[in-house]
């Protein structure tokens, strides 16, 4: 569900940006402005599940969904869209507290192997996800993504409320002592290391969230059905990815294929880059490259994500929800970038640059984290 609200409706953006009768880059902010305030709640929800525990969050953080999709299908002007679609983002307890039950069941390499398989799962959204949008706006218009999302939404909280038990102990310490163990994970640098790598591999894919329709629909011409297909691309690297994850993370370790996915990113956009200057310009080559930025990740964010779990096991909650704070946020300044830097005139190269700066980041950050831990042992 956090994959489907954050991308569902992407090709239907400029013409939404039409119905309300507001600027491109308004409209834009409806992916930025989700990913910002997703990040924000993150920060909160850890804590809280920490101390109360993950089903009631979730089952809180669904329910609010569903009032803010209804408000998203009520609105009559941009500015009551925008409201509605940040309150769209209380589905962050989703991809918080997936992540932190995986780890309260599991140890950590274990664990990484299960987020595979889970995200593999979980990548279908990405890849059918625009594509199903595109058709569903072409034949009966951007509200009936909105639509799609409430009974989505409706469905989830009756199977969570149905069949989601409790994994994590209640902590005994008060609200302030649970805010208050958060220096213990900042003091922490392989926390950090984790963090950035997965903020930085993953910043790159939404970058492409934030710039890939107007590539598209500006530069290439697509029609939104189009576009949602080839949108798709790299979903299907990420499940191909998240397979690889849970075959091979118990076997070489979280950092290995940590290294191995931001390599992958930072490749294939290198190629991508190098096609596009040798004048091999065409949506083939800038959506097929994303098959690479889909695979990396696919390998590099579960394997990431069960390492920033581990620095401190009994923080498991806290730490999801400040990694996944620092990766959202990172997400929407990097989609808000390529958004804002995307104007008339200007062609793929932006983004394309934007996309392969961060990822090779990325790369420089794990590799830190490798020397770290092979020189200290920790």
């Amino acid at each position: 569900m956090s994959a489907l609200a954050m991308n569902i409706f992407l090709p239907s953006l400029p013409g939404m940006a039409l119905y309300f009768d507001v600027d491109y880059a308004f409209m834009q902010l409806s992916v930025a402005l989700f990913l910002c305030v997703n990040a924000t709640l993150q920060i909160f929800v850890g804590p809280l599940s920490d101390k109360y525990g993950r089903r009631p969050l979730v089952l809180w953080g669904i329910a609010l969904f569903c009032v803010a999709t209804l408000g998203c299908l009520l609105s009559t002007s941009g500015q009551m869209f925008m409201m509605f679609r940040m309150m769209q983002a209380a589905i962050a307890v989703a991809i918080v507290l997936s992540r932190a039950v995986v780890r309260d069941m599991v140890p950590q390499d274990q664990a990484a192997s299960m987020m595979g398989y889970v995200t593999m799962g979980m990548s279908l959204v990405p890849m059918l996800g625009p594509a199903l949008g595109g058709y569903l706006d072409l034949y009966f218009g951007w509200k009936s993504n909105f639509v799609l999302l409430l009974i989505a939404g409706i469905v989830l909280f009756a199977l969570c409320w149905r069949d989601l038990g409790e994994t994590a102990a209640k902590s005994s310490n008060t609200i302030g002592q649970q805010f208050r163990e958060y220096p213990e994970l900042l003091k922490a640098p392989r926390f950090w290391g984790y963090c950035l790598a997965l903020a930085l591999s993953s910043g790159a894919f939404f970058a492409y969230l934030g710039g890939a329709p107007y590539v598209g629909t500006r530069i290439f011409g697509l029609s939104p059905n189009h576009l949602g297909i080839y949108f798709a691309t790299p979903g299907i690297g990420y499940f191909i990815g998240n397979f690889i994850s849970g075959k091979f993370s118990a076997r070489f370790g979280v950092n290995r294929m940590v290294t191995w996915g931001t390599v992958v990113v930072t490749s294939g956009l290198a190629l991508a880059l190098m096609l596009s200057y040798a004048g091999i310009r065409n949506p083939e080559v800038f959506f097929g490259s994303m098959v690479f930025v889909g695979l990396g990740n696919g390998i590099a964010i579960p394997n990431a994500t069960a390492g920033m779990l581990s620095v401190r096991p009994h923080l498991a909650g806290t730490a999801s929800g400040l990694g996944g704070a620092i990766m959202i946020g990172g997400g929407a300044a990097l989609s808000a970038l390529a958004g804002a830097l995307l104007k008339p005139g200007s062609t793929e190269f932006t983004l394309l640059w934007i996309m392969l700066i961060t990822s090779a980041l990325s790369i420089v950050i794990i590799l830190l984290v490798v020397l770290r831990q092979r020189r200290t042992g920790i």
